[in-house]
């Protein structure tokens, strides 16, 4: 069976189950589910060669402690740790970031995203998204994500390969789905950590029973069944889905794909270099899938509601995120696909720039932030070593250039080629552009 598993959930401070709605299965290809996923994307649009890699920090990153750090500010609010220095005239970011430092003429930063909801639902429904959706008493994504927009419009680079995968796994991603673009248009969730020495795509395993000669058997004794029927049809609709059923064969059975999704083919020195743990190895794994041409890759990387024990759990997660991040720009570069793949690293929100006195027997955090936050993008041509808009003297409110998150997603679809104004029917009918306006941020352009 061709299975899409939900993976594990780590609920966040809501407490809520994440479990995902994302399961689809086919038995040998006897079920046409994995062809229809590539039929469905056959009649995009051409865009421009552009790939995206999202490395999702999902819980929330305090922006205060990362890329928008006040060193002057009171104690309660600056933190631990001081800022420090990059290659691009005038940027600072956290001294646990000295790989990023160094590269930093690579990405800009844009501190001053903003929305209007402070929850682990529909924070990052929005961000995701780029709608306001569902509330904690009703979780159901209402809008498709922008990994299945790309899916949707663009589909894979190369042949065999499913447009829009998520690195480990989905875990708590309800919002990475389809919705009213259809489920075709659901990630390709990978189900294993490629850290593990057990690290297995079991969406690219046949059953127990079932080789590839029998699976091409079942192919031709399907064909054989649809000769009448396919000698009385002028629609052509028998020969596109011999075509798409041949491409979903082609997920299973090539080594294209194979090779893609092996991060054993890495040597030693890459795999340590992005750091031998999930989310080292699921960065290097989505630098992969890009260059065999996936088009949209989510690392999710879980854990950032940091309460309580802001200090540990940072001096745990920065350098991990470090290596990671700076390692796959300068593999990008590189190899020469830094203009052709856009790099972001978000969460929903950002932490509250005073920290808490503790959360329950733990040291203390931060909370939920949504009034000003940053993330970092570069690559795809967009402009490096920038910074977008500035916040208050604590990071608690925006004083010059607030940006949208309908201005992300803008941004995204800009440097993806799609047209922000490219439309779909929701699930009442009616038609549904891709983004709420079609400004992107001119200043990384």
């Amino acid at each position: 069976m061709i299975r899409i598993n939900a993976g594990d959930s780590k609920g966040c401070c809501d407490r809520l189950s994440r479990r995902t709605f994302l399961q689809l299965g086919a038995s040998g290809l006897a079920s046409l589910s994995l062809p229809r996923i590539l039929q469905a994307r056959g009649n995009a649009p051409a865009a421009k060669d552009t790939r995206v890699i999202l490395l999702w920090l999902e819980g929330g990153p305090s922006h205060i402690d990362l890329w928008d750090m006040k060193p002057d500010a009171p104690a309660e609010y600056r933190g631990f740790w001081r800022p420090i220095a990059t290659n691009a005239p005038g940027m600072q970011i956290t001294e646990m970031f000295p790989r990023q430092a160094k590269l930093a003429d690579k990405f800009s930063i844009v501190r001053t995203l903003h929305h209007g909801d402070t929850d682990h639902i529909g924070a990052p429904h929005i961000l995701l998204t780029g709608r306001v959706g569902p509330t904690v008493g009703s979780p159901a994504p209402t809008a498709p994500s922008m990994g299945s927009i790309v899916a949707r419009t663009v589909g894979a680079r190369g042949p065999g390969l499913p447009p829009y995968v998520v690195v480990p796994n989905v875990g708590g991603g309800k919002y990475f789905g389809g919705h009213y673009v259809g489920h075709a248009y659901d990630p390709f969730d990978v189900g294993s950590d490629p850290n593990s020495a057990s690290y297995k795509v079991h969406n690219l395993t046949l059953s127990g029973g079932i080789s590839v000669a029998r699976l091409d058997d079942r192919r031709g004794l399907r064909r054989s069944l649809d000769t009448l029927r396919r000698d009385s049809d002028d629609s052509g609709s028998f020969d596109a889905m011999d075509k798409f059923e041949k491409q979903a064969f082609d997920l299973v059975t090539s080594q294209n794909v194979t090779r893609a999704f092996d991060v054993a083919g890495e040597s030693e020195a890459t795999r340590n270099r992005y750091g031998r743990h999930t989310w080292g190895q699921s960065t290097l794994l989505a630098r992969r899938l890009v260059e065999a041409g996936v088009s949209f890759v989510t690392v999710n990387m879980g854990g950032w509601d940091q309460h309580g024990d802001l200090k540990a759990k940072m001096e745990t997660y920065l350098p991990a995120v470090d290596k990671a991040v700076s390692s796959l720009f300068q593999d990008l570069e590189a190899t020469g696909l830094i203009e052709k793949t856009l790099v972001i690293v978000m969460g929903e929100f950002g932490r509250t720039p005073r920290m808490n006195t503790g959360f329950g027997n733990l040291p203390a955090g931060r909370d939920h932030w949504n009034a000003a936050f940053s993330l970092i993008m570069g690559g795809g041509g967009i402009k490096g070593g920038r910074i977008v808009g500035k916040t208050d003297s604590k990071a608690e409110s925006i004083v010059e250039r607030p940006v949208t998150v309908e201005q992300l997603h803008a941004t995204v679809y800009h440097a993806l080629g799609i047209d922000p104004s490219l439309q779909f029917l929701d699930r009442g009918g009616r038609p549904i552009p891709v983004v709420d306006g079609n400004e992107p941020i001119r200043e990384l352009l």
